[in-house]
């Protein structure tokens, strides 16, 4: 692949494609971020966008891994001393995962957000920005009908941790879209540039196929599961025998978890996927690419209960590493 493939691959979006351009012409040296409320225990989110970090590392870029303890700290996540614990125990997990810890810096909110500088460039986005346009941007933080000042902050400060980290790339989820566009439409008018971002695809909750997988409700895959309890958790994922199925009864759109699975995590890591089968039912399969391995779900080449079991032995392969160093 060259670079602009692997900055791209498996991206829901980038802004701009002509910006991205830019940077895959002369990756080397350009630096890519994303950032983290230290939560303990990486899970298949994390994992994720650190997939994406892994390409970018490939393709040139150095990372660099904000561990917000300040934006954990106005979400109510704890004491400073707590949140400081979780970061330290992040860092190796993500080290375990594969970043290359070489080309890996990784910074606490609190060596900067608490200088006088970034605090009065805060306050000038806060002159700049109504409250409305900053709650477009704080809907994954907030909880309840009660929305705290610290969330209408948090937000402004995501947008200005991307100059004072001095990066070229902002990388996020789906659902950090919203901050990405706050950040264009307000760093210039403290004379910062508007952010080149890409965006990860949201999974679909396991068990359902619905919505997108979390953490705190649902089901989830981290690096505390067990082999068995991952095979578990794939066991009983929703994986009808199509890319495309049909809506629940009310109307909602419904993903296959397991082939997103398959195609976000296991095959970026791996260059070869092998299915186990029996005998009896035509024997081992191998793909060199995803789309062998969706195409043949959808004809009925390979069944979904194999494809699980597939999938649950590259998943412990991928955490296991992240596991261990928790145990120790």
């Amino acid at each position: 692949m060259d670079a602009h493939e692997l900055i791209t691959r498996n991206a829901a979006e980038v802004v701009t494609e002509e910006e991205i351009e830019a940077l895959a012409d002369d990756p080397d040296g350009k630096r890519a971020y994303v950032g983290y409320e230290p939560s303990g225990v990486l899970h298949i989110g994390h994992m994720l966008t650190a997939n994406k970090l892994i390409d970018l590392q490939e393709a040139g870029f150095e990372v660099t891994v904000l561990l917000a303890d300040v934006h954990a700290y106005l979400n109510d996540k704890g004491s400073f001393e707590e949140i400081r614990h979780t970061a330290e125990r992040m860092r190796d997990q993500f080290i375990a995962y594969g970043l290359d810890e070489s080309n890996t810096q990784f910074v606490l909110g609190s060596d900067f957000q608490l200088d006088d500088d970034y605090t009065l460039d805060l306050h000038a986005l806060e002159l700049e920005t109504t409250l409305a346009r900053a709650e477009r941007a704080m809907a994954e933080i907030t909880s309840g009908d009660s929305v705290k000042v610290s969330q209408a902050v948090y937000p402004l400060m995501q947008a200005l941790d991307i100059p004072y980290l001095g990066v070229d790339l902002a990388i996020g989820g789906m659902e950090q879209r919203k901050v990405h566009m706050l950040a264009r439409d307000v760093l210039p008018s403290i004379d910062r540039e508007p952010p080149t971002s890409l965006h990860t695809p949201l999974i679909a909750d396991l068990a359902t196929g619905r919505g997108k997988m979390s953490s705190s409700t649902g089901v989830t895959i981290s690096m505390e599961d067990s082999r068995s309890d991952i095979e578990s958790k794939v066991n009983d994922a929703y994986c009808p025998p199509t890319v495309d199925p049909e809506p629940t009864d009310d109307g909602e759109s419904r993903e296959n978890p397991v082939l997103q699975v398959f195609e976000y995590h296991v095959f970026p890591r791996f260059d070869t996927v092998r299915v186990e089968r029996p005998e009896e039912y035509g024997g081992d399969l191998e793909y060199d690419a995803y789309d062998a391995l969706e195409a043949d779900l959808e004809s009925g080449d390979l069944h979904p209960a194999d494809a699980k079991g597939a999938l649950a032995e590259y998943l412990d392969r991928l955490i296991a590493p992240g596991r261990e160093q928790l145990a120790e």
